[in-house]
């Protein structure tokens, strides 16, 4: 399961990070998105638009395409 299967409201914890571009996913880590991290899915912006995370009581919006690149479980 990935990050953008989850729908509004759910939890899950961060399993994977297999984000090929290394910039952000250093960036990500910076932030606080470490495997094992629990997450929650705060906003789905309509039409493919970004998705909207709380990780350790931070709020970070993600691309589609980047979020589905996140396992959870």
């Amino acid at each position: 399961m990935v990050l953008t299967d989850l729908r509004q409201g759910q939890k899950a914890v961060i399993t994977n990070l297999a984000i090929t571009n290394e910039v952000v996913k250093q960036r990500l880590l910076h932030m606080g998105m470490h495997e094992g991290e629990k997450v929650c899915v705060k906003c789905v912006m309509p039409f493919g638009g970004p998705v909207m995370v709380e990780v350790d009581g931070q709020y970070i919006c993600l691309r589609r395409k980047e979020a589905a690149c996140i396992g959870v479980r």
